[in-house]
């Protein structure tokens, strides 16, 4: 088991062979116990997935005159801490404009096989504009690389949230969005340089949490999708999430919040969540 990533390559099975789907990029990872949930023990956290999907959705049949600018991440139901297939295709192909689709397929505990999370990417063709480039966010206060990490111990549990560096920005719970800077200490597949949108898919998935005004020893509050667009590439190791969450009367809630790498912003996250007392 790997303690350097959150998941580890592996052979295609034999009996999945000669059934992947025409025009279907397939690969198959075995996750590590880095993946771990702070919601369950048997399940994996949404970040790493999340992430997973993402890597997919960027490297399938690349053009380097586009790149990804909306990722939606649909989490399907609990993603279990077994082997996982990768399937990714054009679903729309296109001069200026593509549509890439990328699926994890997992055994669930009954014995079936389905798609337990499902990312799309819309692909743009690129200009070369500088002089129309802007920003409506305001910046986060740059990260203090000489500053101590801050302490988020999560009332004992470990797996993906123990793999975090964090230094926070603005305190969780307060009045107003929350801000924190975050960097995952691991390679997001074993033998790879993670680029910088898999590092910022492989924390983006915490916005909920950095902007949740409820105490996580009461209270659930899990999401079940995020949808980012970016308006620029992300260029950092470090990603700045600044988030709150609205709920209404009957426990459904939506966190809103701006992402920043340590040249600026750079795009926005939307999350669907519910909430439960624990």
């Amino acid at each position: 088991m790997s303690d350097t990533a959150y998941f580890v390559p592996i052979p295609a099975p034999e009996s999945t062979r000669e059934r992947t789907p025409p025009d279907t990029h397939v690969e198959y990872f075995r996750p590590t116990r880095h993946t771990v949930s702070t919601w369950g023990p048997d399940l994996q956290h949404g970040a790493p997935p999340s992430a997973l999907l993402a890597r997919a959705l960027a490297r399938h049949l690349p053009r380097p005159d586009t790149r990804l600018s909306r990722l939606c991440i649909d989490l399907l139901g609990p993603v279990p801490l077994t082997d996982i297939e990768v399937r990714t295709r054009l679903d729309r192909p296109g001069r200026q404009i593509e549509l890439v689709v990328a699926e994890l397929w997992a055994t669930t505990p009954g014995g079936t096989a389905r798609a337990v999370a499902r990312g799309t990417g819309w692909r743009l063709q690129t200009h070369d504009l500088p002089d129309v480039a802007r920003t409506s966010e305001p910046a986060l206060t740059p990260i203090d690389p000489a500053a101590e990490p801050s302490d988020m111990t999560l009332f004992g549990l470990s797996g993906y949230i123990d793999t975090l560096d964090w230094h926070i920005v603005t305190p969780l719970g307060v009045p107003g969005p929350s801000a924190a800077w975050l960097r995952a200490r691991l390679d997001l597949v074993e033998g790879e340089t993670p680029t910088c949108l898999e590092r910022l898919f492989t924390v983006a998935d915490v916005a909920n949490g950095i902007g949740s005004k409820l105490d996580p020893a009461h209270w659930l509050f899990l999401n079940t999708d995020l949808t980012v667009h970016l308006f620029r590439e992300p260029s950092s190791h470090w990603t700045g999430i600044s988030a709150e969450t609205s709920v209404g009367p009957d426990g459904i809630g939506m966190t809103t919040g701006a992402l920043h790498d340590q040249h600026g912003p750079l795009g926005r996250i939307t999350q669907n969540v519910q909430v439960r007392p624990r």
